[in-house]
């Protein structure tokens, strides 16, 4: 068969199968079966806060991680995203529960055949290397002569429906372009000199459409800020949750990175009319990516110069992501990859795992502590579905999952930050958004045990429930992207 005929028959099969194709569904450090065979597409993490950077005050910080349980030293490909996705931030500002304003990154490989000239002197031929660098990268973020393969970025800008609404690009103020860089992995301390300033490097200012200021954008590999002991917990959790916090150190991403993708973007251009009015400026948000519909394996992806998949048909959105620990902890097995699936104005199909939840049941087996007993739980309804009154519900809004954050609410400096958040009165932390610092799984424990529930209904609600671990606030950076250096691959 001839190359025009393979390249025929790769688009014949792809046509065929998108009529036809369905796909499953799945996100957030591999809980949901799907996502841990496309690991590049695992949303992890989702961020959102106003700013506290000193000056930034009128700024909100959203920042979605994905392609978690990184190795620094996971070479010679290291963590580069797909570039045959799209990853998606939405923002919803009118509390209906669909998206208002969506953020699109697409991404697109930029490849260089790196050869080297080996064999006797007359008699050389040119071979390419196996490794992603031959030589020093950086400090600069156009210093990648040595580079075989990099990624730049665009970013689309969607008013109204994800698919359907008015799609405008964003444009790279610092370049003049349309492109973005995203820097290389941590590779270790040969390939780079001074990793931070190549990464600070690809801190742009960007223009957004419909904003009169500028907002700005990172996206690259960055320190996990995730302080969680996964493994204890999926082990029926198998720490003291009366423990000491802070018990067991960093907890298991100490060591490990993440892929962010961090914006920072004027208050304004996010909340509506509330902009001027002032009137309901919560803000609802959530993190999504999507994959074409088919993909066909291909047989000879070095004879037709097509790589070793094809994609198409329309996007298939396989990872969601608002609120923490939501499809790790609270969503069925069973409906894992359906939640991922879905969309928040669509959420009263999982109303039973919010109003009935098993977490609380089995954390009263194991430790003999007793759940709440105030069905439906009204309480969780509001920490995961409304917000929280006098904080960040928005008037009227439709009950859904999704992080909300009132900007109205002033910033907590970093030195001030209680990792509580709103329970320990520190109102500018989750639930009211999510900061760095928060330490979301201690208190999801605590409101899923009813902490927020009448004492009569829930007698052991008030407990100091822990999975043991605390983020070091000094891991974090006070100025955006705010997530620290990535871990270096080497030396380790």
């Amino acid at each position: 068969m001839n190359k025009h005929l393979k390249h025929c028959t790769l688009a014949t099969a792809i046509a065929g199968i998108c009529l036809t194709a369905s796909v499953s569904h799945g996100a957030s450090h591999r809980e949901a079966p799907y996502i841990t065979e496309i690991p590049k597409v695992d949303a992890s993490d989702f961020y959102m806060f106003r700013s506290y950077e000193t000056g930034r005050e009128d700024y909100v910080t959203m920042i979605a991680n994905y392609l978690p349980l990184q190795d620094a030293y996971g070479g010679p490909n290291y963590f580069d995203l797909d570039s045959d996705a799209i990853y998606e931030i939405h923002i919803d500002n009118d509390g209906n529960a669909q998206e208002d304003i969506t953020f699109q990154f697409k991404f697109t490989d930029v490849k260089t055949d790196l050869q080297l000239d080996v064999g006797e002197s007359g008699a050389t031929k040119s071979v390419s290397v196996p490794l992603k660098n031959i030589g020093a990268i950086g400090p600069g973020a156009m210093d990648t002569d040595n580079v075989q393969v990099r990624q730049e970025y665009e970013i689309t800008v969607i008013r109204g429906d994800r698919r359907t609404g008015m799609h405008e690009t964003v444009m790279n103020s610092t370049t003049g372009t349309t492109t973005f860089r995203k820097p290389l992995d941590n590779i270790g301390g040969k390939s780079f000199t001074d990793y931070q300033a190549y990464s600070d490097a690809h801190i742009f200012s960007m223009a957004i459409p419909g904003c009169t200021v500028d907002g700005k954008v990172f996206v690259g590999q960055r320190k996990e800020a995730f302080a969680v002991n996964l493994g204890e917990i999926f082990d029926l959790v198998n720490t003291n949750p009366l423990g000491a916090r802070d018990g067991e150190g960093a907890g298991d991403l100490a060591d490990k990175n993440v892929t962010s993708l961090a914006m920072e973007v004027p208050t304004a251009c996010l909340t509506g009319d509330a902009a001027t009015s002032n009137d309901d400026p919560v803000i609802g948000a959530w993190t999504t990516a999507s994959v074409r519909q088919a993909r066909v394996i291909n047989p000879e992806p070095m004879a037709n110069d097509q790589g070793a998949t094809v994609e198409g048909g329309a996007w298939a959105q396989v990872s969601r992501l608002g609120m923490p620990l939501v499809n790790e902890v609270v969503i069925g097995l069973k409906d894992k990859d359906a939640f991922n699936a879905s969309e928040p104005m669509n959420d009263g199909q999982f109303i039973d795992y919010v109003t009935h939840p098993t977490l609380p049941e089995l954390v009263e087996i194991l430790f003999g502590v007793t759940a709440p007993n105030n069905f439906p739980r009204q309480d969780l309804v509001t920490a995961f579905l409304t917000g929280v009154p006098a904080v960040n519900m928005p008037v009227g809004g439709t009950a859904s999952e999704m992080l909300r954050l009132n900007p109205a609410i002033a910033a907590t400096d970093a030195a001030s930050q209680s990792d509580l958040g709103v329970l320990a009165g520190d109102n500018a932390g989750f639930p009211n958004g999510r900061r760095p610092i928060d330490d979301t799984v201690d208190i999801s424990l605590r409101v899923a045990m009813g902490v927020l529930a009448d004492a009569a209904d829930a007698p052991d609600g008030q407990l100091d429930y822990t999975d043991g671990v605390q983020l070091d606030a000094s891991e974090l950076q006070t100025t955006f992207p705010y997530l620290a250096t990535p871990l270096a691959g080497s030396p380790n």
